[in-house]
This record gives structure tokens, sequence and C-alpha cells, in this order.
């Protein structure tokens, strides 16, 4: 989700259906530099080293969509953002829209596709863009982004807000946008390979996680990531409050399907069409209580074939700013993932 949007929600409380994996906390890398605020990251490996893309906070144009790099995976330095000024169909399709929110990125066909939200507080008027380019590095005569425009809106007759883009290619070449944030939950569109846009502009998205929740009340569950690994789909889904910061409530589940369209389920089966997954990220422990709130989980992988996660948390040490944490994904003989920092201190 987003740092700049929540619905005056009133409190409420979901019962179990989530499966808690051993040690899942707040791990990280040891990052340094230019770590915060950073809200919504996501992360890709190009040849200059990492980039990381995140919903636009601050100055120097990160307020549009913050970008940040780093060559070694620990130190983090600001990067040129993709834009100087909103594209003009944001403005008429979106009144009042300030930023970008939420970005995602991947490399698709010899470029590389910049995915971003564009909506206001409290509405699910909201919009997802596309923004193209050949480079990541500001000094390649080939960056520069081209913005594509429109990919899907939603509007208050729909059920669902088109925020949070998240982008899959299934083992069978076909193209996947996964969006979502509260209203009916997160939701699945298939995508035109050419294009990166709906493949379908009239199709019904596919429902892939909610929370069951009484009458007229949203499902509490957001930020979407699908990810492949050893013959499976993994769905990443972010539940409870965000925002907050140090009283955030986030923490992040993680559920597998043999079928990028679901049912994705958590390691004791429950449904994630019911709330459930298993814990991946959880705030520290009470006896600590340093990192609050984790979630928006991004992911990349290595050449080698190392997975990480990348995410914000909450840092109470300096006023509840979110922070980019940065974990490494080691895969258990049980076939389930935990999120490690690799034996560094945190």
């Amino acid at each position: 989700m987003t740092v700049a949007r929540r619905i005056a929600h009133v409190a409420i409380v979901i019962g179990g259906g989530v499966a808690l994996a051993a040690l899942a906390q707040t791990p990280s890398l040891p990052l340094t530099g230019d770590v915060a605020p950073v809200h919504d990251p996501v992360i890709i490996h190009a040849n200059d080293g990492y980039h990381v893309f995140s919903t636009g906070i601050g100055a120097e144009g990160q307020g549009l969509l913050s970008a940040r790099h780093s060559r070694d995976r620990l130190h983090w330095e600001r990067e040129r953002p993709p834009f100087t000024a909103l594209p003009a169909w944001t403005s008429r399709a979106i009144p009042g829209a300030k930023n970008m929110w939420a970005p995602d990125i991947s490399y698709v066909d010899g470029q590389y596709r910049l995915y971003y939200a564009v909506s206001t507080f409290g509405s699910n008027r909201s919009a997802i863009g596309l923004a193209t380019g050949r480079s990541l590095d500001p000094a390649s005569p080939d960056f520069g982004w081209h913005d594509e425009g429109m990919v899907l809106m939603s509007t208050p007759t729909d059920d669902y807000n088109a925020i949070d883009p998240a982008f899959l290619a299934d083992a069978k070449g076909r193209q996947w946008l996964s969006l979502g944030s509260f209203w009916t939950g997160l939701k699945l569109f298939r995508l035109n390979p050419r294009t990166g846009k709906l493949l379908d502009p009239g199709a019904r998205p596919i429902a892939i996680a909610r929370r069951p929740v009484p009458a007229g009340a949203p499902s509490i569950v957001e930020a979407p990531y699908i990810f492949e690994h050893d013959g499976w789909y993994w769905l990443i889904a972010s539940y409870d409050y965000c925002c907050k910061g140090v009283n955030s409530t986030y923490y992040s589940v993680i559920g597998r399907s043999r079928r990028v369209e679901g049912p994705y389920r958590g390691k004791d089966g429950s449904a994630m069409m019911a709330g459930g997954g298993t814990i991946l990220l959880r705030a520290d422990l009470q006896e600590k209580q340093r990192f609050r709130g984790p979630g928006h989980v991004g992911h990349t992988r290595d050449a080698d074939g190392t997975d990480y996660i990348v995410y914000h948390a909450y840092d109470r040490d300096h006023g509840g700013v979110p922070t980019l944490r940065l974990a490494r994904l080691r895969w258990g003989a049980d076939g389930w993932p935990v999120a490690s920092n690799e034996g560094e201190p945190q």
C-alpha cells in the first residue's frame, strides 16, 4: 500500500488461518547509506548493480517516484528519479493526484517496464500506468523513460482498487499483473506481451487473495507479489494496517500454488482467499520492538539463483521513518522459504 492513502476504517479484528513460520521477524542485511524514507519498495538486479524504486516521498524529484542504487546490495545511494512531472494523462484520469505510488520494475524483451499507481486519499478511483526504458543507468546514453500511458483504472463502481501493481511472466510465457488494496482483495489480470497492457480490457479480474470481513467492511489485504520457484508460484501479500509509523500492524504472509491463477495456500493448507497463508515477516519481538509493520514485499533473483526480498518497516529508533530492508530467502527441506539476514547483525 502507499504511504499516501488510507480510508478511515473502523478497527476490525480478523480471526486465525495464518500459519507462523519459524523465526519470521524483520531480518535484513546490514544496509547503509540512503535507506530512508523508503515506502513500498521493489528491487531489480541489473548490469550495474541493484535498483530500488518506491513510492514518491521527499524533494528533488523523489516526491513523484523515488529511486535508489547499490553496486553491492548493501550501500545505497539516491538516484535520478524516473519522472520530473506527473504524466499528463494522470491529472485527467485521477484529479487531485500528487505523486506516484507503489511501483514495480521488470525486464521484458530487452526493455525495462516500470508500472506505477496514481490515486488519492480514501478512493478507489485509481489508475496504473506504464513507463518503458532501455537502461537503468543514468550515465548510459540509453537512459530515459517513455511513458506509455494508462494500463487500467478502477472507479467506485468496481470492487477492487487499482494500486500496488506487480508484473509476472509465467512458465508458459503468459504475462500477468497482480494488484489490489483493501476493497474485496487482491486481483490478477492477463497482459498483452507486446504492449504490457491488458490483453482483454473487458475481462474480469481473477481473485487471488482476500480476508473475510463483516458485511460492508474492507478486506484488509494488499501489495501482492508473485514469483516462481521450484515449480510453484508464490504469492506474498501484506495484511493489516501500514502507514501509522511504529503503530502500524502490517505483516506479510506467503502462499503457493501450482497455477499462477491460484488457489494459493499456506504451509498448513490455509487458503489465502480466506485470510490464510504462512507468515513471512512480522514486527520485531516485544523485547526489541525496533522495526515495526514490515510489508509491501518485492523480490529479485541473482544469476546464481539466490532469492532476495525487499520491504519497508518503521524504525522506532529513528522516529518511525519507513526504512528499506533487504533479506535473503532461504529455502528449507520442506520447500518453504524463511527470510534471513545471512547471519549478519541487524
